[in-house]
């Protein structure tokens, strides 16, 4: 594997900033040390940027420290991009900005306002060009810093609205925002979790050259030490082509050690790394983010990323994409056809289908675990967080798939940091709970880890020539194009009645029932989308209804997608057709190759 021409960019000394007439821009994200802060990428549609989050579970993180380069000294107004995440009615994620080693006169995070918007950090005098720039954390509780702006611009306060806002980080950002070109390649995979993987690995073996854009800087996806999610499915059992079709899951796995365990290593960050290391065909781009498409003559010319540290934009050029995003970003970006929530009894013709469409969706989680230790400590009250009694609390020391947020009131794309956010009061304030009124059972637990990075099940699907649904599941449909075997349950969660009953329409548990179907075929025509002529998908957004999505969702079975995906393109390309073509005319070859029998043939 090459590794991505990013990949050396973030050894930096200071902070990349951009200098306009009379600002000085520094995108958060971007400084030389970040100390204890994450880089979090996760709003950057809805914001248009990463930012950085403190998120240290109650213990104040490292500071973050850059260099900031002043075209003059003088006078300057600064002004910090933060929000408070918890505003009640002031929230926990306090923190202080330092110039040279003097703090400014106020802290920011706890201003009891929501939503992300510009604070006035007053003057501040710039005595020499190079000057230190430090973000102190008071808290530990996940505060979070956007971009400081500096200023000589009198009167001026920069703009909160998102157009205004987003010329104005673009003007700030200058070359970082032309973007460069990283190559151009048979085969762009964007999403790096089980099935990005797996198509750019099965891709690869077949000669292509693919490139694989990664928003994290870690593989895996929810299989990732970040998330810790566990590989559900069969690849083995009642496998229509198992000559070919697992093989690259297995190669990824690394053991089932369960949902939200304490060693993150269990979940094989590196085994991950090191087998995208060694395929040749493969350059990897981590910590970059896919935001935007090229388009030329109805197909997709290129992606648009930007890497989530320095900030430069990338042109990744190809003749085939495949979307395994998990929210259908590329598809959606590229004007593909797509669906959100559950379908109508009337529109699918399933039993299982509400009467009406509705914007429902599986919710998103954030696992957590603590373990006992040897001495007894102390966790703070936390009366922004969600409140607990006797009467109702959870009764845990850690996590498992029931902790699930974003149903029905939020957004699963549109308001993912408020999932997040609503996940980690709910978290926080049942923990609070449990070490300050129930301490003869948890005195000796503490919190050691918290995902900050949402694990998600459902957002939008892409459609196919095939929409898969209940009937092709229950009914033993058979295709003539079926190639991924699936055999996980219809699992559609919903709202546990009795968090509804104490938290009504702030749920953070859910409850599932498990309709149980035989082995079925996904059909390859589930794979491509049906009106942008190169784009393939897999994983979670592929053409299904929410019904059959239930089924499809888990990660094994989403790998063996991408290793259709993978071999498609290989066809595609062999033949100069799209994805379509070769459903069309190279369907028998296409069979022949899954059954591991020789191209000759």
């Amino acid at each position: 594997m090459k590794r991505g021409i990013l990949a050396t960019l973030f050894a930096l000394v200071f902070a990349l900033s951009a200098t306009a007439q009379k600002h000085v821009f520094v995108e958060a994200e971007s400084f030389g040390e970040r100390g204890g802060w994450k880089t979090d990428q996760q709003s950057f549609d809805v914001m248009g940027s990463s930012y950085l989050l403190a998120h240290g579970m109650g213990n104040p993180v490292g500071d973050a420290v850059t260099t900031v380069k002043f075209p003059k000294t003088g006078t300057y107004r600064l002004w910090v991009r933060t929000k408070d995440w918890a505003p009640f009615p002031k929230g926990p994620g306090e923190f202080a900005v330092y110039l040279d080693g003097k703090p400014l006169s106020k802290t920011f995070g706890v201003s009891g306002e929501a939503g992300w918007r510009w604070y006035d950090g007053g003057d501040v005098t710039v005595s020499h060009k190079d000057m230190e720039l430090r973000l102190k954390d008071l808290t530990g509780f996940d505060g979070r810093v956007d971009a400081i702006l500096f200023t000589r611009k009198k009167g001026f306060v920069p703009p909160n609205e998102k157009a205004d806002l987003d010329a104005f980080r673009k003007k700030m950002l200058g070359d970082l925002a032309k973007p460069k070109s990283a190559g151009n390649y048979d085969l762009v995979v964007v999403g790096g979790g089980v099935s990005g993987m797996c198509a750019a690995i099965s891709g690869a073996r077949k000669g292509l050259k693919v490139a694989l854009v990664q928003n994290r800087p870690v593989l895996g996806g929810n299989n990732s030490s970040e998330i810790r999610v566990h590989l559900m499915g069969s690849i083995n059992y009642q496998n229509k082509y198992p000559e070919v079709l697992g093989k690259i899951v297995n190669e990824i796995d690394n053991g089932d050690p369960g949902n939200g365990h304490v060693d993150g290593k269990r979940y094989g960050d590196n085994r991950k790394l090191k087998l995208v290391e060694g395929e040749e065909n493969i350059t990897l781009f981590l910590n970059m983010h896919a935001f935007g498409v090229e388009m030329k003559n109805g197909k997709i010319a290129s992606v648009l990323g930007r890497d989530i540290e320095t900030n430069q934009t990338y042109r990744f050029s190809g003749t085939y994409f495949s979307d395994c995003t998990g929210d259908g970003t590329i598809g959606y970006l590229a004007g593909a056809e797509y669906r959100i929530g559950r379908e109508s009894k009337a529109q699918t013709g399933e039993s299982m289908a509400p009467e009406k469409k509705d914007d429902f969706l599986l919710g998103m989680s954030n696992l957590w675990v603590s373990t006992k230790k040897s001495e007894k400590s102390a966790f703070p009250e936390t009366p922004w967080a969600l409140q607990f009694t006797d009467e109702y609390y959870i009764d845990a020391h850690k996590a498992d798939w029931q902790w699930e947020t974003g149903f029905t009131n939020l957004h699963q794309i549109d308001d993912v940091e408020e999932i997040r956010d609503h996940n980690l009061r709910a978290i926080y304030g049942n923990w609070s709970f449990l070490k300050n009124k129930k301490g003869d059972k948890y005195a000796y637990h503490a919190l050691d880890w918290v995902s900050y990075v949402g694990g998600k099940r459902e957002s939008r699907r892409l459609i196919g020539d095939h929409v898969l649904n209940q009937m092709d599941l229950q009914d033993d449909v058979q295709f003539e194009d079926g190639m991924v075997t699936a055999t996980w349950t219809i699992d559609l969660h919903f709202p546990d009645k009795k968090n509804s009953k104490y938290f009504p329409g702030q749920e953070f548990m859910s409850a599932t029932e498990h309709i149980r179907v035989a082995p079925y075929d996904i059909p390859y025509r589930c794979l491509y989308s049906k009106n942008i002529d190169n784009l393939f998908m897999a994983g979670r957004n592929i053409s299904t209804t929410h019904i059959a999505f239930g089924s499809t969702r888990v990660m094994r079975t989403c790998g063996m997608m991408g290793e259709v995906v993978g071999i498609a393109a290989y066809l595609a390309k062999k033949h100069d057709t799209d994805p379509r073509g070769v459903y069309k005319q190279h369907l028998e070859e296409f069979k022949r190759i899954l059954k591991g029998e020789s191209l000759a043939k």
